[in-house]
């Protein structure tokens, strides 16, 4: 087989070897899930063993992480944006602006709150949310903007401020992709009324499933720990062989509670972001100086004020005379052969996302529910376009080394010496 043929018509793969494999554990992670296993506690519903649970050590670990006075595990990152969105007043009759280029769950949350969202176009330079058109998309419903930092970028953090001040809807940071990025010199999901994230198992920290939030206000965590537990809140003073949750029932509470065995792993992979994400970093700048020398191709560049990148998914732009003539699935399939491994394009825009139904939903039991439900009543040109002309990998290819680098690149140049035989027929 020849090695200049494209994979996906059966040439020879750039690449054959496995790339480094994720989630890792290491002997810390095995020792922390021993003691787990081995305390006679799995949950925090458990009874109070005497000793400090993990679920309330890897919160206060990663509150400290963040510079923030609180976190409240949950079960996934769903279940962080739904508490969020809880505490601040997501229900029947309110409107949340949330991003047209995102994972289904930013938007489904809403719909089972009770609430309609509003889908604001991203901004093309960093492919998070827009200033403009979040404001634009304002109502004398909207209650919230969720702010998704996305795709190794994040929005703009100066711009929404601003815009939270003038108008007193409350931000929502969402940085399920941005673990351990800065906004000039601070955490990104430091800066919204809260903020959240996604430990699931792509994820740059991962406990496999489960998610946490972020706060500043010991009455905001105090409701949000009872939105995740039934109406609970740990006790302040437990005693050993007794119950460590207290009954509350300020508000309407559900059990989103992470196990102990989830927070067992959480604890362990935290004590590894820094080291791992800068390695990433790394290898993504040298990605970013051969790719953006290619004619066509281009990386995401990122907003002024972000001064501390993290990487989740690796975005490569190809310019519209490449991929037009095709679909950009073709051009996924292609880099998925040649490199072994899973390849993506960005999640489908919310208003033709296979996944976003909320015309299937219990609340739109309306016709003007209905109307303000249909996802396809918005416009999202910005989200179409990087959908059309974008794809992605996952961030632990880029935990190896520059010899993996250089197999993406030459993969990207293969492709592209090799583009008409992906034109579909």
């Amino acid at each position: 087989m020849s090695t200049s043929e494209l994979a996906i018509i059966g040439g020879n793969p750039v690449r054959t070897s496995p790339w480094t494999a994720w989630p890792s554990a290491t002997k810390q992670t095995m020792a922390n899930l021993e003691d787990a296993m081995l305390s006679g506690r799995w949950a925090i519903s458990g009874a109070y063993t005497g000793a400090t649970g993990y679920e309330k050590r890897f919160c206060q670990a990663f509150a400290d992480y963040q510079g923030s006075s609180y976190a409240i595990a949950t079960t996934n990152g769903s279940a962080a944006i739904k508490i969020a969105m809880q505490e601040v007043g997501v229900g029947p009759g309110t409107e949340v602006i949330v991003p047209g280029l995102t994972w289904v769950a930013c938007a489904s949350t809403v719909v089972e709150l009770g609430a309609v969202p509003v889908l604001a176009d991203i901004d093309p330079s960093s492919l998070s949310i827009s200033v403009q058109a979040a404001e634009a998309a304002l109502s004398d419903k909207t209650i919230a903007i969720l702010l998704v930092h996305a795709y190794c970028s994040a929005a703009d953090i100066d711009g929404f401020i601003d815009l939270a001040n003038r108008t007193g809807i409350a931000l929502i940071e969402d940085c399920s992709q941005a673990h351990g990025a800065e906004w000039r010199g601070e955490k990104l999901g430091s800066f919204g009324q809260l903020g959240v994230f996604s430990l699931q198992q792509t994820k740059v920290l991962t406990c496999g499933e489960g998610g946490i939030v972020t706060c500043n206000s010991l009455d905001a965590y105090n409701r949000l720990q009872q939105y995740r537990g039934n109406g609970r809140i740990y006790s302040s003073s437990p005693a050993a062989g007794q119950l460590e949750l207290v009954e509350m029932g300020e508000v309407y509470g559900a059990n989103h509670c992470l196990s102990e065995i989830h927070s067992a792993i959480a604890l362990a992979q935290l004590e590894l972001l820094d080291e791992q994400n800068a390695v990433r970093e790394t290898n993504a700048s040298y990605l970013a100086n051969a790719l953006e020398k290619i004619p066509g191709v281009n990386t995401i560049t990122p907003p002024a004020g972000l001064t501390r990148r993290t990487y989740y998914d690796y975005v490569i732009q190809l310019s519209a005379d490449i991929v037009g003539p095709f679909s950009i699935h073709r051009v996924v399939e292609a880099m998925a052969a040649e490199l072994g491994t899973f390849v993506e394009t960005l999640d489908a825009p919310m208003n033709s996302n296979l996944l976003y139904n909320p015309l299937l939903s219990k609340i739109a039991n309306t016709k003007e529910l209905i109307s303000q439900l249909d996802p396809k009543r918005f416009e999202l040109p910005f989200s179409h376009k990087a959908y059309n002309s974008s794809f992605a990998f996952l961030h632990h290819l880029l935990l190896g080394t520059t010899k993996d680098m250089d197999d993406i690149i030459a993969a990207v140049l293969k492709i592209l010496r090799n583009l008409e035989k992906l034109r579909e027929k």
